[in-house]
């Protein structure tokens, strides 16, 4: 096992933003678990590697999306191919700061990252961390998923690390029941859950933080930090617990990518030794700087940082 690659798995995609002047878009190139291998891309230094575990097509779109990933540093050898099916894609809309998407995924190529269970098992045992999300799972087929988690329970078996973002969508499941079902059997694997507290309250009946971090860890997971927009973040579990409250506030531009970067910064921070309490600090530090710019992957806070 290679104990400095994080491989990051899920779906990354052609993103349409709003651009200067009515009626046009700027194209890039997203997903929440691309999100967090590009700020690890930039957090952490040399020695450590960053890898993505995806589907993508033959076509150009493709063809940009890996070039993309190989100019930025995160490594694409674990990136197969799809002769049928492209890589999916969003446009992101804004409203006083808030987004909302329209999605064109339903075909994707990402959908079949988990259909070979060798290949999963081979790329799992090639890295130290490994990162998903509540994404990943909601646009697989329920094989894919079976297939995805009992990889993951042989990886951790194995001394791979396990890091989950629930990163709850309901429009990307049919029914809320299985996205709770699914969710909960993912975080059940996971040394490390970073589940955010509204969508908690909202699809869980959390009544708060606490109770949140508890159904956790009750479930089998390791850590539990609690994000919390502006407000305060919470950690539970086996490295320490304790509530920050003092964390400073700003007002967003564009909250596209404040979970995903917000992930990275506490990933790369406890990589290096931080304990959660400074992790959490040098999260909400980089997600803050970018949430004041538009877009997914802001240059800018990773600069400043």
């Amino acid at each position: 096992m290679t104990r400095n690659l994080i491989l990051c798995i899920g779906e990354a995609m052609v993103e349409l933003s709003g651009a200067d002047g009515p009626g046009l878009w700027r194209m890039g190139f997203a997903g929440d678990t691309l999100n967090t291998a590009w700020y690890l891309r930039r957090l952490l230094g040399h020695q450590w590697r960053v890898g993505y575990f995806s589907r993508v097509g033959n076509g150009e779109f493709s063809r940009e999306l890996l070039d993309f990933m190989q100019t930025e540093g995160i490594e694409t050898d674990l990136v197969s191919r799809d002769p049928l099916r492209e890589v999916g894609l969003y446009a992101i809309s804004l409203k006083d700061g808030e987004r909302s998407f329209s999605y064109w995924r339903d075909s994707s190529a990402a959908r079949g990252l988990a259909d070979d269970p060798d290949s999963l098992d081979a790329a799992l045992a090639a890295c130290g961390t490994a990162y998903f999300s509540g994404i990943t799972m909601a646009i697989l087929p329920d094989a894919g998923r079976r297939n995805l988690l009992k990889a993951l329970d042989r990886a951790r078996a194995s001394q791979c690390r396990i890091v989950f973002d629930p990163n709850l969508r309901p429009r990307l499941w049919t029914d809320a029941a299985p996205m709770r079902r699914w969710v909960e059997d993912a975080a059940a694997r996971a040394d490390l859950v970073l589940p955010s507290l509204e969508d908690e309250m909202t699809h869980f009946g959390d009544a708060d933080a606490h109770v949140t971090a508890e159904r956790y860890l009750r479930l089998g997971a390791g850590q539990v930090i609690i994000k919390n927009g502006d407000g305060p973040v919470s950690f539970a579990g086996a490295a320490g617990a304790g509530v920050i409250c003092d964390l400073p506030r700003v007002t967003p531009v564009d909250t596209t990518s404040a979970g995903d970067s917000f992930n990275a910064g506490y990933l790369a921070a406890a990589l290096n030794g931080a304990d959660p309490a400074t992790a959490i600090r040098k999260a909400h530090d980089l997600s803050r700087r970018v949430i004041l710019h538009h877009g997914a992957l802001v240059r800018e806070a990773v600069r400043s940082a």
